[in-house]
């Protein structure tokens, strides 16, 4: 989320979460087959047809209008699956190794739990060499060996 982004409403934030969703799965949801989206936040369904919009939400309405969806509410208490996954105290981003409580506002990657534990810098890393290193030692030793 971009600096900018963190400011908006929580009604805002929704509607940019699901966007972001929509352009994600575009392939799998433009047609004219109808598709629900799930939402704990029960003014999503009145934000699509207020009347009173900023110039944000009028850009998003008109990308929405591509889709043929339909917003249905289900409180957070009852949609046990979503509520499990982002609710895993484990997962809190701003909690890493110690229990020590980090600010939002910081992204840098020596916060993550999972670098600061092994000690990965993830700007340095390149995954696809490491792959191509890997298989290029491997067919390499594999051509090498005496039949």
């Amino acid at each position: 989320m971009k600096l900018a982004e963190r400011n908006y409403p929580v009604h805002d934030k929704e509607l940019l979460a699901m966007r972001y969703a929509l352009i994600k799965f575009r392939v799998y949801l433009l047609g004219e087959q109808t598709f629900a989206v799930y939402t704990d936040h029960a003014s999503l369904r009145t934000a699509m047809k207020s009347p009173h919009l900023s110039q944000r939400m009028a850009r998003w309405l008109s990308f929405f209008a591509e889709y043929n969806f339909v917003v249905h509410y289900k409180p957070g208490k009852n949609n046990i699956l979503a509520d499990e996954l982002s609710r895993r105290p484990d997962y809190d981003p701003r909690v890493v190794l110690g229990r020590q409580v980090i600010d939002d506002e910081d992204d840098s990657d020596e916060h993550c739990a999972v670098c600061a534990a092994s000690g990965i810098n993830l700007t340095s890393v390149s995954p696809e060499m490491d792959l191509r290193d890997e298989i290029a030692a491997a067919t390499l030793a594999q051509y090498a060996q005496p039949d």
